[in-house]
Parts: structure tokens; C-alpha cells; sequence
């Protein structure tokens, strides 16, 4: 658009640079801005147009509209030189001659930014698409692919130079280990290291990088040329996967918004990572004539994780930042993320609110880059220092250029018009006359104070971009500007800048036909479900089919193999090996739920893999029937509604004879039931012969093992007996009991020697004494210690037998004790643990009364059970395997309930173990259920029952006036108990304690721990977590549940008290104790008034066993007092008021309450 470029169009003066760069044609600078002159000079005189958008496509008009005229064509002409010569001034002249990386950082002329580069040759590639539109180009279009694949192919280079860093990254995700963001132009080298490391783990450049790879390979360049480079982007998907738990430093390269050097999960860095894995998994990396083994695989629960995490933190970007600008690449060009309507317009309704100014958008609030306070050469804050920048956050215009973009891509003529105006009064005119787009507009440190006065009421200043011939080009920002106005233009439509239809939403995109799996373009909404039932034996088969359930056994399927998720996990390792680079594949890391239920061709064999809760060789939870039923019904819902792939889904469901035994086989075959009837719990399935499923499957091709005998692998097995077959249940083997009757003890064994023990062992009955004897064994010894030469049969194996014996007798808390001394972990620990961070919790490990270990960041399976060992095995070995029982059911419940964790900041496992042994002691029938190690025999589904049962009891309200309300077995104090253990508080109680704060000015007091007013309220703000998780600290230090819960309830009446009366404040520091006290000795004079027989002493567990409206009323009386008897000066109350501004919404989805 003419009006986009409103600058009197002056000659090129000469510019100079440090260094050669390559202009690719041979124009000397002169003759370039000569030509340059006469191509504005001509377009000037032509009749300016007015391009429209259409609604039908989405596609600009303009050369697709033109009647093919000779004008018309001209003028396109005209226009693409005029873009190609822009491009050549401002883009490729920062191009290096020797491996095609631009120079993005122009003041020194020698480093370069990755994103900057991805960017910059963004706006190269779409010019030369511009081009390949029309018939004689004069080999420009084919010049400039060059040039954009040159660059691609040198930051290629520069990773594989760093292949030993990825190699330890993908064991250990640590930004030690991460690959370079930042490289010297001319060789590829690291940039060499100053007094602080670089931030160099950026999740989003490598997407970035991985998507356009994938964008320009699909358009038809070719950038990938061997073998070993097919295998580094393999690697680089690896790099990826688990993007939903590793904390970054993000788009802006500080981490959390206080600069302080600290990386944090972002939600703009595991979408970009989601977009990258969706758009790569299938994708042949030498085009549509590539060879099968230049295909690219990307693990379909990875990508799963990464997207149900980046729909849990939207509309927030991280735990510190409320929002962020950064999230507009994500969701719209060049990702487009998320395509669900009210996700993507929460989130982009949110940064217009917060973010959106005169001049561009604010990255994030309280950013300090740029502003004229921030000081020059600075790289970490201090924390208190980002409440400087409040108000006075630069803002950068190529946020306006993003939403331009996006406008044309879906057909918003409004959005692209109300844009172009804004952003238009934004450029500036370079000093060789290009149209320049500044990095930012700060505000001048004169006018600091006024803009903190009256936020958006003072003119702002430009950075320094080119205002002389000698200041930095700011090429992420140019290069989107030239993208923007091709689209503007109908020079270049939509779905050529994107190949791969991304800004469509996936039912309107085309099938990508491949014989590998990939993203399905449209998936019925009534997904059925195939499940293959197989019988462990002939005999188990039979039985079932006398019920009317069908089943094969592992002999009837062949030649199809059965595979566990280990054996997959060990044929998956050979993928993207490469000695010459030391590569050494795909982590050995488990296989979810969606990988197993791919069909798998692979060596000439054809293989399905079962589910990991199947394998027994693992954790012991698969031993319980109830849960493994639950796994089933879960795994098969799951499945459903996270299926993204072409074909269907084929789960394998094993059916052994022990699940058939006890009192839960009819519900076992309640179950096979309903699969045989074709619904589980409202998901539609189908069941019948394996062989049937393969032509309607979801069928993986592992093109990349090329000899199979050399995989270790094994096969699910077939039980073969001749004893007669089972003619019903009560046939089926019951496990004998008699071994259970003894309890002897051994911890007298504990100073014995080995042989002692190890024929102690060999002649006991108990089961008990057996594990306790063992444990000595593995303490002493290890638990590869021999305990039968003969068998050759060691700790460790004897354990895992003694394991399954007690599972089958319901002995859980010897299985507990046993897989506490073997230090198992169960599958998937890891993740669950990611799901509660994003969710806004912190995971606290230990035994309650002792040290916890806290987890604030996600966390690598190794360091989990690092974690939950070292502060439970000392204490009870068996409280290590129960918290992790506990925390596969809490992530469980926060995903499909996520509202009973309301009020829940903490999730401190050692004080949920502690209030279900108060649920279970306050309302135990028998004595011997009250017991505080009573819960560790409880069968796992049992404890998972009493788990929801606990989270969900009704809040205790000011009408629950004893036992008979609120819980029909649970008194007031026993409610604050378990609510207390929970650490559970009420809707706006953090809100209550920042509005009491600000009345305040001494400080709160908790537990003789002092918050104080400021720095509190000036360094934080009521919408970030970091302040609620500072309050929790007080509650913290309270060692019993039922005082922390009355210190809640006194906080809640605080506030009531100073709202209702809003011109009092508290003159001196408010200690919670002391008003708990005073509230207790004002209740106990009016108790004994009104008691007939006084006690001689009284506890204040009186005082907590009492409802809600009666502690609130004698609380509330003790705050009155104070506040009216107090020396107070009311002259100086209205200093002391509450901030208007900073009350929260009920609409804001991320208040911390």
C-alpha cells in the first residue's frame, strides 16, 4: 500500500560494515540505489489501489483478481522488485557469505540471533514464492529459495557442531546442556562466554526452525541433502518432546519476569513445540520422492503432553507473567497453536487488555528492556527492582504487524485496516529512505512520573534503528513488515506462505497421504475404539467364552507379535542413531497410551504393544483389580478423546487367570461385558479378531531398523498346561492363605549373620518375616545379593515374588514395605507432576512432622525418585510408594476434576497421607482401623476411593453447627483436622490477605513470622503466584492442622471487619496468634459462665471444636476491640487505604483465589 510508504523517496547514501557480506546478483551499492530510485519513482505515478480482503478465503486480492491485462501485470512487476530490492537493502545484506547466516545483531557485525535469522529469512522464502507466481522472473524466485536455504542449511550446521550438547540434553534438560541460540556469523561458533552464561535454552527457536523447515521443504526447496543430517533433526525432535517440562528462557531470554537469571515453563515455548511435533511427525525430510528412511517420527504422547499442558496454562504465559506478547506468534503467524475458538480469544482478548498501547504492544508487565531507567549493559534485576517499570514498559509496533498478518490469513478486513492504521504513524524513514520499523518506543526519562500518573498520556521516542546510516536494523520486525504487506498486496496468498495449512483448523485442511502415521486432518466424534482381548491361556479362553466373552490367545494371532512397552521402547532406540555425530537415538523413556495402540510393521514382522499398566514387572497398582479395571476404563476414555492420528486405535487388553480370582472376578467380567456389548463408560468400541483390525488401524511403518535380530526384544508368551480346563470360576486356583497366619518378627535378625538369615528365610511361613528378612538382606548386601545358588536367585528377584504372592492375598502393606526397600517408581510420575505446576500448584515430598522437598519446576523421572526417597525411605519406606500412589491419583483428579483442588496451592503429600489417617481414624468402626499405619494396608483403589472422598467433603460453613451438619461423622474440630492437613483455604483468601496487607503497615505476623507491607505489595502483585506462595510460607510454619485452619478463618474475618469499615487501619503489626488468643479467652470466660460443672483445666481444642459462626464471632469481637482501643492518628488513614486498582476481577481467569 502507497500510503504505507509516505517518505520522499531520497538516494542511497553508502553504509559500512565490519566484515564481507554477499549481496546475491552483482549490482554494486550504487547501482542498487539507483534502481532502487527508479522503481519508486515509477511506482509513485501509478494509481494507487485498495487491496479488500475477501471472507471467502481468506485471500487478498490483487493479481489473483487481475483481468490478466498487460497494466495489470506490469504493475505486479513493478511491485515484486520494488519488495525484491527492499529485501536485498534490508535483509540479504546481512547475509554472511560463508554459511548464510544473517547478522541480526548490526552494531557489532558479527553475531546473529537463530529466531532473528528463521525470521528474516522468512521474509527472503515468502518473496520468492511471490515470485514462482508469475512466468518470467528472470531467475529471481529461484535466487532468493537459494538464498533462503543456504541459511537453513547453516544453522543446521551450526547445531551439528554442538551434537555432543544434545546428546546430554536429552538425558539431562538442564540450559547447561542446551543447544546455542546465538552464533558468530562468519564460522558458526559459540558466542564466547562472558560473566554470565547466555540464556541459550529457548524451546521456540528450535520449533521455530523445525516448523519452517518443514514449510519451506513442502513448498518444494530442498535443504536437507545426507543421511546424518536427517538423523540431527530427528534428534531435534527429541530436543522437543518434552518441552512441557522444561523451563525456558523464553521469547524475551530472562525467564520470569524478574530477570533474575530463573527459567520457568512458557506457554508460548511448549507451543511452538506441540506445532513443530505435529507439523514434522510423518514428514520425509527429502520431499514427496524422499526414501522411507528420510521420514521424521515424533512421539504422539509427547506431542499429547505438550498440548493439553499448553491449554492448561492459557490463557497465562508462565507462572510470573499474567500474559505476554510472545503468545501471538503462537496462536496466530506463524504457528497458529490453538484452534479453538474461545482459547484463542480468552487468550488474545487478555493481552489487548493488558498489553495493547498507542505504540505496539508491552512484552509483559514490568518489563524493564529498553526502558530509560534500566541502564545500559544490564543483565539480571533485583527482584524489587521491576515495580520501577510499572507503567512505563516499552512498546513494540511488530505486535501490530503479527495481528496484520493475522488478519489476512483469516479474512478480517477490519482487523487488517485498524492495524495498518495504527501501525502507520509508527515507521520511520531510514537514512537511506527505506521504511523502517523501530524495535520499540520507550518513554523519555523526563517524562517517567507523568506516564506513571496517567499511563499512556506521554509521547514516546523510537529506538535506535538506522537513523544515520549507522544504527541496528531491527531484521525480525523488517522482515515481518515485508511478509505483512505481500499479503496486504495479493502478492503472495496465505496458503503459500503456509504449505502445510496451519492457520486452517484441521477438519478443512488436505490429507497428507503417507504411509507413515500423521495428524489426522478430521476425526469422527464418535470414535470407536478397537480392542483386541487376548487370554493369557487356552484354558482362560474357554472359560471366558462359556460367559460369552471372545478372546484369542497369543498362538491364535500369529504371525503377529505382542510386544510390552519396553520391548517398543528398545526398537525405538535405533532411531536417529548416528555414530559420526555421537547420537545415540531416542531416549529409552516409556510409551503412552496412544503409541501403544498403533499397529507396527517393522523388519518384515508385524507387532502391537499393550498398554504399560498391563506390565507386570513394574509397579504393583496393576495387581489391584479394581485399579487396573479403572486403568482399563480410564486408558480406553483417554485414548478416545486424545486420538489424533489417521486410522483407528488398537488397544491391547491382557486377561490373566489371577484376574479372574477373588471376589472382584464378576466385575472383572462385567467389564469384558461391556466391551463385548460395544460401550465402556460412554466410548464407543469394537471388539473381535486382531487380524480384522489391520486394515482399519492406525498403522506405524519403522522404516528405520533395518535388521530386527539385532533389537532386544521379547514376546508376550502363551501358558501352555495339561491339566483340565477351567469349566468356571470356582475351578480357577484360589492363592493359599495359610502362609499369612503367622507374624513373627524379625528385626532381632538385624545384627545375625548372613547365613542366619538367609535360612531363617528359607524356613518361614510368614509372609511378613519374609519381607522383613529380605530387607535386612538388601540393606546389608544389595539386591543382587544370591539367596538360592542353585536358582541363582537374588534379592531382588525373591522380593518381586514375594511382591505378587502378598498382592494376590490382599497383604498390601507388606507389597507397600517390599517396593519401598526396592525403590520402585511407578510409570508416569513425572508428567503428573508437570500437570499440577502448570496448573498453578507446588508439589511438596515427605513425611508429615518432617523435612519436605519442595518441587516448583518440572522434574525428570530420576529426579523425582530421587526426591521422594531421600525424604520418606528414612522415615517409612513404605510412605515413599504410597505418595506415589497418591500423586498418579491427584493428577488424575485434576484433570477430569480439577475444581475439588480449588483453594489447594500446595499439594504436600505427607499432609494429605496425614488427613486421610484422620478421615479414617474419625470415622473408623473398628479399633484397629484407627491405627496411624492403617491406611499403608489399604488395597490401592481403596486408597484412591478414600482419596476423593476426602478432597470432595463440603467446606465447613457458619451453618455446620455440629455433626450432624456439614458431615454426618465429623465434628467441627475434626473437620479442621483434615481440612488443615489439606492446606486447603477458602475462595478470596489471598485476596483477603493482600487487601488487609495494604491496611497494614507494620506487617502480618504468622507463627512469630513476619510479612511485612513493602517490600510485599510494591515487589509483587495480587495476580501472580509468587505472592500467594509467600503467604503460604507463614502458613507453613504451623506445625497443627487444626490451628493453621482457625489462622484461614481469622484472616477471612480480618477482612470482612476492614471492608465493612473501610476507614480503619492497625497501627501496629497484625500477630495472628495473639488474636487467636484473645478470641480464646474471650470464649472461654463466656464458657464457663454458662457451664454448670467447670473443669479443671481447658484446652483450646474446646475453642476449635466449635462452629464456624462461633469462632468467627468471638474472632471478629477480638479484631473490633483492637482496631477501636488502638492509638491510631486518623489523619494519616488515607494513606493506608486500599488500592482500587488492584482489586480483582471475578472474570480474570488467573487470580490466584
Amino acid at each position: 500500500m502507497a500510503a504505507l510508504f509516505p517518505f520522499p523517496r531520497a538516494g542511497f547514501g553508502e553504509r559500512k560494515l565490519s566484515g564481507s557480506f554477499m549481496l546475491t546478483s552483482e549490482l554494486t551499492r550504487q547501482e542498487l540505489s539507483d534502481q532502487v530510485s527508479r522503481v519508486r519513482s515509477d511506482v509513485q505515478r501509478q494509481e494507487s489501489t485498495t487491496p479488500y480482503v475477501s471472507a471467502a478465503d481468506g485471500s487478498i486480492s490483487g493479481i489473483e483478481g487481475a483481468s490478466g491485462g498487460q497494466a495489470e501485470y506490469g504493475k505486479t512487476l513493478s511491485r515484486l522488485e520494488f519488495y525484491y530490492l527492499m529485501v536485498k537493502n534490508q535483509i540479504l545484506r546481512f547475509q554472511h557469505e560463508s554459511l548464510g547466516l544473517y547478522v541480526t545483531d548490526n552494531a557489532t557485525a558479527k553475531d546473529g540471533h537463530v529466531r532473528d535469522m528463521i525470521y528474516a529469512n522468512s521474509a527472503v522464502w515468502a518473496l520468492s514464492r511471490a515470485y514462482k507466481r508469475i512466468d518470467d522472473d528472470a531467475g529471481r524466485g529461484n535466487e532468493l529459495g537459494q538464498c533462503a536455504v543456504k541459511c537453513m542449511r547453516g544453522i543446521l550446521f551450526c547445531w551439528m557442531s554442538q551434537a555432543d550438547q544434545l546428546e546430554r540434553f536429552k538425558n539431562d534438560q538442564i540450559p547447561a546442556f542446551a543447544l546455542h541460540s546465538r552464533f558468530e556469523v562468519q564460522h558458526g561458533d559459540p558466542i564466547p562466554c562472558t560473566a554470565y552464561p547466555y540464556p541459550h535454552l529457548q524451546i521456540d527457536v528450535v520449533a521455530l526452525y523445525l516448523l519452517y523447515l518443514t514449510q519451506m521443504t513442502e513448498s518444494g526447496l530442498k535443504i536437507i541433502f545426507t543421511m546424518e543430517e536427517v538423523h540431527m533433526v530427528q534428534n531435534l525432535v527429541f530436543y522437543l518432546e518434552r518441552a512441557y517440562r522444561i523451563p525456558d528462557f523464553g521469547m524475551w531470554e530472562r525467564g520470569d519476569k524478574y530477570n533474575t537469571g530463573s527459567p520457568e515453563l512458557h506457554a508460548s515455548s511448549i507451543g511452538m513445540a506441540k506445532v513443530a511435533l505435529e507439523s514434522i511427525n510423518g514428514f520425509n525430510l527429502f520431499g514427496e520422492h524422499g526414501a522411507s528412511w528420510s521420514v521424521i517420527y515424533a512421539d504422539v504422547d509427547a506431542h499429547n503432553r505438550n498440548r493439553t499442558t499448553l491449554e492448561t496454562m492459557l490463557p497465562r504465559e508462565s507462572s510470573t507473567k499474567n500474559t505476554d506478547a510472545s503468545l501471538i506468534p503462537t496462536l496466530s503467524y506463524p504457528c497458529f497453536a490453538v484452534h479453538k475458538p474461545i482459547v484463542f480469544r480468552a487468550t488474545m482478548d487478555k493481552m489487548q487488555r493488558k498489553l495493547l498501547g498507542k505504540y505496539g504492544f508491552k512484552r509483559f508487565l514490568r518489563d524493564g528492556y529498553g526502558t530509560a531507567i534500566e541502564g545500559k549493559g544490564r543483565r539480571f534485576y533485583q527482584p524489587s527492582e521491576v515495580k520501577l517499570f510499572d507503567s512505563i514498559e516499552c512498546e513494540w509496533p511488530v505486535f501490530f504487524v503479527y495481528l496484520i498478518i493475522d488478519g489476512v490469513f483469516h479474512g478480517d478486513t477490519e482487523q487488517v485496516q485498524n492495524f495498518q492504521k495504527l501501525l502507520e504513524p509508527l515507521l520511520k524513514e531510514s537514512f537511506e529512505g527505506d521504511v523502517v520499523i523501530p524495535r520499540y518506543y520507550y518513554v523519555p526519562e523526563e517524562m517517567i512520573e507523568a506516564e506513571r500518573l496517567n499511563p499512556g498520556s506521554q509521547d514516546r521516542l523510537s529506538s535506535n534503528e538506522d537513523p544515520d546510516g549507522e544504527g541496528d536494523i531491527f531484521i525480525w520486525g523488517q522482515a515481518l513488515f515485508i511478509i505483512s504487506q505481500l499479503l496486504v498486496e495479493g502478492l503472495i496468498s496465505p496458503s503459500e506462505l503456509d504449505p502445510l495449512r496451519r492457520y486452517q483448523p484441521a477438519t478443512q485442511r488436505p490429507s497428507r497421504k503417507s504411509r507413515y502415521s500423521s495428524f489426522s486432518s478430521s476425526i469422527p466424534s464418535d470414535l470407536a475404539v478397537q480392542v483386541a482381548l487376548i487370554s493369557e491361556s487356552a484354558r482362560l479362553q474357554a472359560l471366558l467364552a462359556t460367559y460369552g466373552v471372545q478372546t484369542q490367545t497369543p498362538h491364535q494371532i500369529e504371525p503377529i507379535h505382542i510386544w510390552s512397552p519396553n520391548n517398543l521402547t528398545e526398537v525405538y532406540s535405533r532411531l536417529g542413531q548416528e555414530d559420526q555425530l555421537g547420537l545415540s537415538g531416542r531416549p529409552k523413556r516409556p510409551f503412552g497410551p496412544l503409541s501403544t495402540s498403533k499397529i507396527y510393521r517393522v523388519g518384515g514382522e508385524t507387532a502391537v504393544c499393550y498398554p504399560l499398566f498391563f506390565e507386570i514387572t513394574d509397579f504393583y497398582l496393576s495387581y489391584d483389580q479394581s485399579m487396573l479395571m479403572d486403568y482399563i476404563r480410564n486408558g480406553t476414555a483417554f485414548v478416545a478423546s486424545r486420538w489424533k492420528l489417521h486410522g483407528r486405535p488398537t488397544m491391547v487388553c491382557l486377561i490373566r487367570e489371577e484376574m479372574v480370582r477373588g471376589p472382584q472376578a464378576g466385575d472383572m467380567l462385567k467389564l469384558l461385558a461391556s466391551f463385548r456389548a460395544g460401550e465402556v463408560n460412554g466410548i464407543r468400541v469394537r471388539t473381535g479378531l486382531l487380524q480384522n483390525f489391520l486394515a482399519s488401524s492406525c498403522v506405524e511403518h519403522l522404516d528405520f531398523v533395518v535388521d530386527l535380530t539385532t533389537v532386544k526384544r521379547g514376546s508376550f508368551e502363551e501358558i501352555t498346561d495339561s491339566t483340565t480346563n477351567f469349566r468356571s470360576l470356582m475351578d480357577i486356583t484360589r492363592p493359599s492363605t495359610r502362609s499369612s497366619l503367622s507374624e513373627q518378627n524379625f528385626n532381632e535378625y538385624n545384627d545375625r549373620n548372613v547365613h542366619e538369615v538367609i535360612d531363617a528365610l528359607n524356613h518361614t511361613d510368614s509372609l511378613r518375616g519374609q519381607g522383613q528378612l529380605l530387607s535386612i538382606l538388601l540393606r546389608k548386601h544389595g539386591e543382587n545379593f544370591v539367596v538360592d545358588s542353585v536358582n541363582n536367585t537374588t534379592v531382588k528377584m525373591r522380593m518381586e515374588t514375594l511382591i505378587r504372592q502378598c498382592a494376590n492375598l490382599k497383604k498390601w502393606e507388606i507389597v507397600r514395605y517390599c517396593s519401598g526397600m526396592l525403590q520402585k517408581v511407578v510409570a508416569s510420575l513425572a508428567p503428573s507432576i508437570t500437570g499440577m505446576l502448570v496448573r498453578g500448584k507446588e508439589v511438596r515430598l515427605g513425611v508429615f512432622g518432617h523435612e519436605e522437598a519442595i518441587i516448583d519446576k518440572p522434574v525428570t523421572p530420576s529426579q523425582v525418585k530421587n526426591l521422594v526417597y531421600s525424604t520418606c525411605y528414612h522415615y517409612h519406606p513404605s510412605a515413599a510408594v504410597l505418595q506415589q500412589e497418591l500423586l498418579i491419583s491427584i493428577g488424575t483428579f485434576m484433570e477430569t476434576q480439577p475444581h475439588i483442588f480449588d483453594g489447594m496451592l500446595k499439594i504436600r503429600m505427607g499432609w494429605i497421607v496425614r488427613a486421610l489417617s484422620f478421615y479414617i481414624k474419625h470415622t473408623a468402626m473398628d479399633p484397629t482401623e484407627s491405627k496411624d499405619d492403617y491406611i499403608y494396608s489399604l488395597s490401592p483403589s481403596d486408597v484412591q476411593d478414600l482419596l476423593l472422598e476426602v478432597l470432595t467433603l463440603p467446606p465447613l460453613t457458619r451453618s455446620d453447627i455440629g455433626p450432624s451438619l456439614g458431615h454426618p461423622k465429623l465434628s467441627p474440630l475434626q473437620r479442621r483436622q483434615v481440612d488443615g492437613s489439606l492446606n486447603r483455604v477458602p475462595r478470596k483468601f489471598y485476596d483477603s490477605f493482600w487487601n488487609i496487607l495494604h491496611r497494614c503497615p507494620k506487617g502480618i505476623k504468622v507463627a512469630d513470622q513476619l510479612i511485612p507491607q513493602d517490600p510485599t505489595i510494591t515487589e509483587m502483585t495480587l495476580y501472580e503466584l509468587n505472592f500467594a506462595l509467600r503467604v503460604d510460607a507463614l502458613l507453613d510454619r504451623i506445625t497443627h492442622p487444626e490451628y493453621r485452619q482457625i489462622v484461614v478463618e481469622l484472616i477471612m474475618v480480618v477482612n470482612t471487619v476492614l471492608e465493612r469499615n473501610p476507614e480503619l487501619y492497625f497501627a501496629d503489626v497484625l500477630d495472628t496468634d495473639g488474636f487467636v488468643h484473645s478470641a480464646f479467652e474471650r470464649f472461654l470466660k463466656d464458657y464457663k459462665r454458662k457451664e454448670t460443672k467447670p473443669s479443671r483445666t481447658y484446652e483450646i481444642e474446646l475453642f476449635y471444636d466449635q462452629p464456624v459462626s462461633v469462632t468467627g464471632t468471638y474472632v471478629a469481637g477480638a479484631v473490633v476491640d483492637l482496631l477501636l482501643h488502638q492509638d491510631v492518628d486518623y489523619t494519616g488513614v488515607g494513606s493506608a487505604n486500599l488500592d482500587a486498582s488492584a482489586e480483582p476481577s471475578d472474570s480474570d481467569s488467573c487470580v490466584i483465589s
